[in-house]
């Protein structure tokens, strides 16, 4: 078997399976070419099939010398993938990186915005301009809702059930969850289909897109990226922000005042719980008054 053949095949395998993004099957993609290139440089030409520990070996220490931890672990985890499925297609017997380990990384814990620094995000935003409303009603939902950067831009019109307060979102393998939607949200939204979206000529295919950009069509994940960084830059922040904080935002004030992890994993999309444990990062003025509210030592005088 050729490894363009290969990849392909894993790629349908990928999207229609697992109902991955194009974006994540994409990475998996890059992965896979990456370790092909190596193979034929450095061990001439060799059938994805006939890969074995020891070239998988020099490949993590070829890696190890270009990128950082967390790359190498998923380039790692990704190749593991696909050797799982040529497992599972019952084309090889064993896996190659069964005992590979990944780098072990160290867990960082994710920058927050306080609400102060939001609302000044959101006052900075130029409203003498055509889009002001649109950013506006973006910084919202990413942090009212949650949101991942590529749920907000395919966030859907027939997505929003205002009356329900709620709303529908598609996360990572096509899972869908509701997520409930504040009337501060719902305020902005609407003010952007009335006031501005209803202003804009629409390319047919995107009808039912929420955020559009000024030529109608789908904003990119770049967009949302330029906006986010250019409102930081303009608010003087002086954190390494991305769209991605206003969810770590979302989750780490819900935890602060007084959220149960579970429903925190719920409205997030998390499939483990352990990933949404890394949002227990409370401040050590948090994590006193823990102390003296609960332990019994501390309520003696």
């Amino acid at each position: 078997m050729k490894w363009n053949h290969a990849i392909s095949d894993f790629k349908d395998y990928l999207k229609i399976e697992r109902g991955l993004s194009e974006n994540s099957i994409s990475s998996y993609e890059n992965d896979l070419k990456k370790l092909k290139s190596f193979l034929n440089k450095n061990i001439k030409q060799i059938s994805p099939l006939d890969v074995e520990a020891d070239h998988i070996k020099e490949f993590v220490y070829y890696i190890s010398k270009e990128v950082k931890a967390n790359s190498q672990s998923r380039i790692i985890s990704g190749i593991r993938s696909f050797y799982d499925y040529l497992m599972f297609e019952k084309l090889i017997k064993t896996n190659p990186l069964s005992n590979i380990e990944s780098p072990k990384l160290q867990r960082k814990l994710p920058s927050t915005l306080s609400i102060d620094e939001i609302n000044l995000m959101i006052k900075n935003i130029d409203k003498t301009k055509k889009e002001s409303e649109r950013n506006i009603a973006i910084i919202e939902t990413l942090y009212g809702c949650g949101l991942r950067v590529s749920e907000l831009i395919d966030l859907k019109i027939s997505d929003l059930y205002f009356s329900e307060d709620f709303i529908k979102v598609t996360g990572k393998g096509n899972k869908q969850r509701l997520v409930p939607v504040s009337y501060i949200n719902k305020r902005c939204i609407n003010d952007y289909l009335l006031n501005s979206r209803s202003k804009i000529k629409i390319v047919a295919k995107y009808s039912d897109i929420l955020f559009l950009n000024r030529n109608g069509s789908k904003l990119t994940r770049a967009m949302i990226f330029t906006i986010v960084k250019n409102l930081s830059k303009k608010s003087e922040i002086k954190k390494i922000i991305s769209p991605h904080t206003f969810r770590h935002s979302f989750a780490t004030h819900l935890l602060e005042n007084g959220a149960d992890l579970k429903t925190i994993q719920q409205l997030l999309g998390h499939e483990s719980i352990t990933t949404t444990e890394i949002y227990m990062h409370l401040d050590n003025k948090a994590l006193v008054n823990v102390m003296n509210k609960f332990h019994p030592r501390s309520k003696t005088t």
